[in-house]
């Protein structure tokens, strides 16, 4: 016989539980299997969803790393590569402007989607932010003063489109087509 250690019933010595209050009787016999050591880590699920998270993240900082790391410099973008495997190398910022005035004017210059307000006297150069295949627009303006303002448009150097006029408040313009 077992006496129940909470109401003190007699039990059955084969009774698990209490006959009388359902009490979990202290006996060799276990309900549980023991569980054996199968030589895995014994990992909560907490655990496990830390673990996949932290994978996950490094796995993302990895291909951001390689990501950025074989994209091409601004340089490198700018070059042209043909059918036939030649290459046309183009300098980052191969267009200039050059305005002569002996007034005040003003200009807007750039890629026609792009266009950059500029105002100025005299002689001035201008590097503008387009690459080698873009088009340029320039449209320059006499604010004052008489004579001729003459806009010119260089190509690594070189000119490639120019244009003026001597008309009291005109504009002179240029679209360049590369």
């Amino acid at each position: 016989m077992v006496k129940c250690p909470r109401c003190g019933y007699e039990n059955a010595s084969s009774s698990v539980y209490c006959d009388n209050c359902a009490y979990l009787l202290s006996s060799n016999k276990s309900t549980k299997p023991k569980k054996t050591n199968t030589g895995r880590w014994n990992v909560g699920l907490g655990k496990k969803i830390l673990i996949v998270l932290g994978i996950i993240i490094v796995a993302l900082l990895l291909f951001s790393f390689i990501y950025n790391n074989s994209q091409p410099s601004n340089n490198e973008s700018l070059n042209v590569i043909y059918d036939d495997g030649s290459q046309q190398q183009a300098s980052s910022h191969p267009y200039q402007v050059v305005i002569s005035y002996n007034g005040t004017w003003y200009a807007e210059m750039g890629d026609p989607d792009y266009l950059v307000g500029k105002s100025g006297s005299g002689e001035n150069t201008f590097t503008l932010n387009c690459a080698a295949w873009d088009n340029v627009k320039i449209n320059a303006q006499k604010l004052s003063g008489e004579g001729e303002i003459k806009i010119q448009l260089l190509r690594n150097g070189e000119v490639v489109a120019e244009n003026s006029t001597t008309g009291g408040h005109d504009s002179v313009s240029i679209f360049y087509n590369s």
